[in-house]
């Protein structure tokens, strides 16, 4: 019997365990910097219950003094489990699909099947993630100032909105979600491109001539989405520091 099933199965435990890892760690640092940027995003200045913040730095400070740590990490427990979810159901699903295109296939997978393999799974984890994002949205736009009931917490967040707007509340937002899938199929496509070019050239110069680009250290599919979130909020914040 093979022993390449059990391996494939294997390692696709293992870079989804290493996606998830990467997304923890990635809510916990940089999540201070989400609540600002949500709350940018929703202020044109006629929100009454939103405070208005120069810049990021005014923002942060603002909120630490007002709401304390928790106003910084308001919606932490939806941001972390759905960044967790998110990046280990995504590895999963984008190894599952590549295995699925590449079967009965002795060449490499082709750039469109890459692509289509990144956008599948990025269309997945958009359907399994879309509540928690809602969630987590509305817990870091609750401030002092807030004149409705706010939510106590994700429970109380999830069944109050099932129950006054019902279940198809939990789901709005998913067409542009859907849309944006494009952004990690892209990322993906030229990654696994570039990874490619760089195994074969490191190839050529060696002795062992059987390296499968389809595999990478479980550090590096650690680091990969860990340094594309990094790169992501440090853009903002540096757009949001001089504007």
């Amino acid at each position: 019997m093979s022993t390449e099933a059990p391996k494939r199965d294997q390692w696709q435990w293992e870079n989804a365990t290493a996606g998830a890892a990467a997304g923890f760690a990635t809510v916990a640092v940089m999540h201070p910097l989400d609540v600002v940027r949500t709350r940018f995003q929703v202020n044109d200045g006629r929100v009454s219950h939103l405070p208005i913040y120069k810049n990021t730095a005014h923002a942060v400070f603002a909120i630490a003094r007002s709401e304390g740590l928790r106003g910084l990490y308001a919606g932490f427990l939806p941001g972390v489990l759905g960044s967790t979810i998110s990046w280990g159901l995504y590895f999963f699903f984008y190894d599952r699909a590549k295995q699925r295109y590449a079967r009965n296939r002795e060449e490499k997978l082709s750039p469109g099947l890459h692509l289509a393999s990144a956008a599948e799974a990025g269309a997945l984890v958009s359907f399994f993630t879309n509540p928690v994002w809602l969630v987590k949205t509305r817990l870091q736009l609750q401030t002092p100032l807030h004149q409705t009931r706010p939510y106590s917490g994700v429970y109380d967040a999830f069944r109050t909105i099932m129950r006054e707007e019902g279940f198809s509340a939990l789901y709005r937002g998913i067409v542009p979600g859907l849309f944006l899938v494009s952004h990690g199929a892209i990322q993906f496509t030229a990654y696994e491109e570039l990874r490619k070019v760089i195994v074969d050239f490191k190839s050529k110069g060696s002795t062992v001539h059987n390296q499968n680009p389809d595999k990478l250290l479980v550090s590096e599919r650690t680091l990969d989405p860990l340094n594309s979130e990094i790169h992501l909020y440090w853009t903002i914040y540096i757009s949001q520091m001089i504007f």
